[in-house]
């Protein structure tokens, strides 16, 4: 099972890889092989400096091992070894008009026996527009439906909990999906891993939907310098909230790969306060739990 697992999210990989391409119609991919010294390893693939994504990483892994004592610690278990495998991905676009996005697929094995899948997908606009939010979560809500109808308004709450930084009592973004533990029940083992496959395969149409609509809105100085800002509260999640990054770092992997997620620039800017009902005010006051986008 692990093995065939692997092979369809390396697929899934080089599928995406492609379709990202295409979409952005000038930079491709660098790709770097590296091997993990407590075993396994991985394929990490770098896009920049292209006509539509400034920045992003489509990395597939594969490691396994002993677990460490902090490892052990967020597993909440005390097992001895561990085997995960998944695919990892984050775009910061040129154009402060077009969203960040993120996803990530997964599979978990530990030495007991116990195996789940995990991933989600979410959406992170420098500029909170209700339609395109709608329209995305619209999208992911087909994807979910076509597997469970409670699929989509229980992982759509998980992720209002998950992407969520409250030490600035705000989401990331507009949310998205984010699921885990799925699958621990042997006879839900396919079912749950068809949806995490359909799931990944549903990224490049969203994205490309999404982008095709703002990626050549003309833009301000000023919207660039809030797109930074914003770029600072993700890198905030990533570093401090993240798990995959924790997983990373504690499972000693590789740092240039679990840190890809990073743009190439941010900022932090000292009490920031955008003007009362300025754009910028209007996306803070969007950045809640618990928002109907499909209204």
């Amino acid at each position: 099972m692990k093995e065939h697992i692997a092979n369809q999210f390396r697929d899934i990989q080089n599928s995406i890889c492609a379709g990202l391409e295409d979409l952005d119609g000038k930079a491709g991919f660098r790709e770097d092989q590296w091997n993990r010294p407590g075993g396994g390893g991985g394929r990490s693939r770098v896009i920049h400096g292209g006509d539509l994504i400034e920045k992003g990483g489509v990395n597939f892994s594969e490691v396994y091992g002993e677990c460490s004592a902090e490892l052990r610690k967020q597993l909440r278990k005390d097992v001895h070894h561990f085997y995960a495998t998944g695919v990892s991905i984050v775009l910061h676009p040129n154009n402060p008009m077009v969203p960040i996005i993120h996803m990530n697929i997964r599979f978990f094995e530990l030495d007991d026996g116990t195996h789940w899948f995990g991933g989600g997908i979410d959406l992170t606009p420098h500029y909170v527009d209700k339609e395109e939010a709608r329209i995305f979560h619209q999208q992911l809500k087909e994807v979910c439906d076509r597997h469970h109808t409670a699929y989509y308004p229980r992982f759509k709450g998980w992720a209002d909990d998950y992407f969520y930084l409250p030490h600035r009592n705000e989401t990331r973004g507009v949310g998205g999906i984010f699921f885990d533990d799925l699958g621990r029940d042997e006879s839900e083992t396919n079912q749950y891993f068809n949806f995490t496959v359909e799931v990944a395969h549903a990224f490049v149409p969203i994205y490309s939907h999404l982008v095709n609509r703002k990626r050549h809105s003309p833009f301000k100085k000023e919207e660039r310098e809030w797109q930074l800002l914003r770029r600072g509260r993700y890198v905030e999640f990533n570093l401090v909230h993240d798990r995959g990054t924790r997983f990373g770092l504690l499972s000693n992997g590789r740092t240039e790969s679990i840190l890809m997620s990073l743009p190439n620039v941010a900022s932090w800017e000292y009490m920031h306060e955008p003007e009362a009902e300025s754009r910028e005010a209007q996306t803070l006051a969007l950045l809640k739990k618990g928002i109907d986008w499909l209204q």
